[in-house]
């Protein structure tokens, strides 16, 4: 049975009135056109809380991931918040991928239930950059928890996954408040014409988009400025067409 006109011409009055209503949202993008094409407003939203992994053997060192956040962080102003419990996290590698050791406040926990805690005021604050949390376990109520603080204040929010042991991992699939999901693997180095160590190169995959699409890019790693950039290899491919891996084109 149709609705009556008058629920429908209600329903659409409703729909003016948020539209007038609803506030812009800040985005934060990657300067990669293939890439935040895949994003609602053309890149990574503020005010809201997104998760990020490592995939392959990455995740449990988390070493990619841990680059292409702090890749995102040095890319916004304000100061930085981490919050970890474990004390592996090379301050060093932090600032090669752009993020500067005078921006970021330290936050040691010992579990993840201080961590999400500590992530949580953080977001609530509102005069950081990001506030960022590693944590292994993230389940709904956290993470709605991190989300509605995080449209408060208005700050960007990442959960960085990290485990002990591989297979802790299953429960990255596990549905969360979270807008983006993201798993980095690290994949073989951009040649380069003399021996040597080439630039560090990524498989960056977006899993899941609230309003956006799903995909997979091959990219260099994050240079001095936080920055992702398409390999020279793969700058003259067309974008696949259908699932899989997409190589953008510049």
């Amino acid at each position: 049975m149709r609705p009556k006109p008058a629920i429908e011409e209600l329903r659409a009055e409703i729909q003016r009135i948020e539209a007038r209503n609803r506030q812009p949202v800040k985005v934060l993008p990657f300067g990669i056109p293939e890439l935040d094409a895949r994003l609602p407003a053309g890149g990574l939203a503020f005010g809201a809380l997104h998760e990020v992994a490592g995939g392959g053997n990455g995740t449990v060192d988390g070493a990619a991931a841990s680059l292409f956040v702090a890749g995102i962080a040095a890319r916004t102003k304000r100061k930085i918040l981490w919050c970890l419990n474990r004390q592996d996290l090379f301050a060093p590698a932090l600032a090669q991928a752009g993020l500067k050791p005078t921006r970021v406040i330290y936050l040691r926990a010992d579990d993840d239930q201080t961590v999400l805690a500590c992530l949580e005021e953080g977001l609530r604050h509102g005069g950081l950059g990001i506030a960022i949390g590693e944590i292994a376990r993230l389940s709904m109520t956290a993470s709605r928890r991190l989300q509605l603080a995080a449209e408060a204040s208005g700050t960007m929010g990442i959960a960085l996954r990290r485990w002990r042991r591989q297979t802790d991992a299953y429960d990255f699939g596990q549905p969360t408040a979270a807008v983006t999901r993201w798993r980095i693997s690290v994949l073989p180095s951009s040649p380069l014409p003399v021996p040597g160590i080439g630039r560090g190169r990524w498989l960056v995959e977006l899993v899941r988009a609230r309003a956006g699409e799903s995909a997979d890019f091959e990219l260099e790693a994050c240079d001095g400025t936080g920055h992702l950039s398409i390999p020279a290899d793969l700058r003259n491919r067309q974008i696949s067409a259908g699932g899989g891996r997409y190589s953008a084109t510049a």
